[in-house]
Formats: structure tokens, C-alpha cells, sequence
């Protein structure tokens, strides 16, 4: 049982690992909007918000991204949204095909650097929903922190059903719950967090049919609720992601092998499409 100073210094530690606000400024002003008045996410180059999150500052939490999808990877793969390409490359050797996608000009550009002279690798320009051509189908997708940014997210997983072979695998990596929305979530043009309920609605809706449905990252959404109640993490600094990912990804992996979360920082999907 804890003190309420006790409580009091974990929630403080907490939030000092997850983000931090800019120094020598108030709440992080909004994303700029669209023509129609929508939040546009940044563009995706070497600075920006969400690579903090998966690049080389979190090497153990993309290992933990990478153990948790890999069972449901077959031989071939269409990533949505690559980014800078940190999640693929850990698939290099496994798959016989493999394309990767982003509608970011300078992440499609640093794919094409990273795969050039690969043949087994195709690299497109893909922006949800559309149709989507690549030279076959493929028996996975994957989708790590996109759905949540597309409006239509019951057509964007039709779209990418289209593409996948009958009793493939789409596996889904989206943030969760509507409690931990903030500043960050409108920075990086987030259209909402998913819960179990939510994300299974969009899936069945678009035809598919949940396989794995649950909440992960426990102390990771009590990290982020901190940090979102308390108002001041506007982003994640770099140096503290280094520090939670030495510490706190570790605990969450352990306590999540013998412990069924009840709800998380992320919600995670693999949903079959009919045969």
C-alpha cells in the first residue's frame, strides 16, 4: 500500500518519463488546420514527433512492437504508414515480399533510399483510403499507429482487405482510449484513440473478423493519463523516451506475461479476412 506521497512521486515519476512540455512555453498550440478546417499531421521528417516514438531513443519498445506482431506475420507484408522503415527492417530475411508505404514525400524518399537494389521490396506512396496497387497480394498487413489518423477507417481496411489474400491477416497497432487524448494526439493529427469495443466496431464493419482484440502497454496509459491530467506533455522529449524505454517497457512486458491488462496506451487488433 502506498502513501499518498509515495503515490504522489511515482505519478510525478511517471509523467517525467513519458514527455515534457516546451521549455518556456504554456499548453502546445494545436496542429495547423486544413483547407476544410481538419488537423494536418506534420510531416514525418527526421524531427518529427511520432519517430521519437519508435526510432532509435525506444530500441526496447520496438522490440516489444515487433514480438508482439511478428507471430502474425506470414511471408509476405504491406506495412502502412513505414515511417523512416526502423519497424520493417526487423523483418529483413523473413519475408519473401515486402512493401512498405508512407504518404509523407520525405519518409518515401528515405524508404527508397533504404531499399534501393532490393527486388523482394516494393516501396509506394499511400495514402488511406485508395486503391491500392502493388505487384501481388499479400498475406499481412500491418498498420502501427495509422488507423487512428484516418477519418474513414472502415474504408481504409476495406482498401487493405482488397490487397490481402483470403484468410490473411490484418494486424492493427492503434492508440487507446479517449481518456488519454491531448495535445499530443492533436499535434500529430490523431482523429480519435480506439478501445476494444471501438476498434472492433470498425473491423466487423469493414467485413473483417477479430482474431486478437485487447489492450496493451498498462503502465504506459497510466504514464500517458499522468501526463495528459497533469497538462504538461506536449510532446515526448527525445532523451526521457530513452529513459522510459530502459525502464518502464521492460516492467510492462513482464507484468503483461502473467497479467491480462485491463486497459493500456494502445490497443492491438489482428483480424482475418474471409476466405
Amino acid at each position: 500500500m502506498h502513501s499518498p506521497g509515495q503515490k504522489k512521486s511515482i505519478a510525478g515519476t511517471l509523467l517525467n518519463l513519458v514527455g515534457s512540455r516546451p521549455k518556456g512555453t504554456g499548453a502546445a498550440a494545436p496542429a495547423p488546420p486544413g483547407a476544410d478546417g481538419d488537423v494536418v499531421q506534420p510531416a514525418a521528417g527526421e524531427g518529427a514527433l511520432e519517430n521519437h516514438l519508435g526510432g532509435d531513443e525506444a530500441r526496447n519498445y520496438r522490440k516489444y512492437e515487433y514480438e508482439t506482431v511478428a507471430p502474425h506475420v506470414g511471408r509476405s507484408m504491406l506495412e502502412v504508414g513505414s515511417g523512416l522503415g526502423h519497424f520493417s527492417e526487423q523483418f529483413a530475411g523473413r519475408l519473401d515480399y515486402l512493401v512498405v508505404s508512407d504518404n509523407d514525400p520525405y519518409c518515401v524518399g528515405e524508404l527508397r533510399k533504404r531499399y534501393d537494389g532490393s527486388d523482394d521490396v516494393e516501396v509506394i506512396d499511400l495514402a488511406l483510403p485508395a486503391d491500392i496497387v502493388i505487384r501481388r497480394k499479400v498475406d499481412t498487413v500491418v498498420m502501427m499507429n495509422v488507423l487512428e489518423h484516418i477519418k474513414d477507417d472502415v474504408q481504409a481496411l476495406r482498401d487493405l482487405a482488397a490487397v490481402t489474400e483470403p484468410g490473411g491477416r490484418i494486424v492493427i497497432w492503434v492508440p487507446g482510449y479517449m481518456q488519454l487524448y491531448g495535445d499530443f494526439d492533436r499535434k500529430v493529427g490523431h482523429v480519435t484513440r480506439y478501445t476494444p469495443k471501438t476498434l472492433e466496431a470498425s473491423v466487423r464493419e469493414a467485413g473483417l473478423v477479430p482474431e486478437v482484440l485487447k489492450p496493451i502497454n498498462f503502465l504506459g496509459g497510466i504514464a500517458w493519463w499522468f501526463a495528459v491530467r497533469r497538462g504538461g506533455a506536449g510532446y515526448p522529449d527525445p532523451k526521457l523516451v530513452k529513459i522510459y524505454d530502459r525502464t518502464v517497457v521492460p516492467l510492462t512486458r513482464t507484468i503483461e506475461r502473467v497479467v491480462k491488462p485491463p486497459f493500456g496506451q494502445t490497443v492491438f487488433c489482428v483480424a482475418r479476412v474471409p476466405r
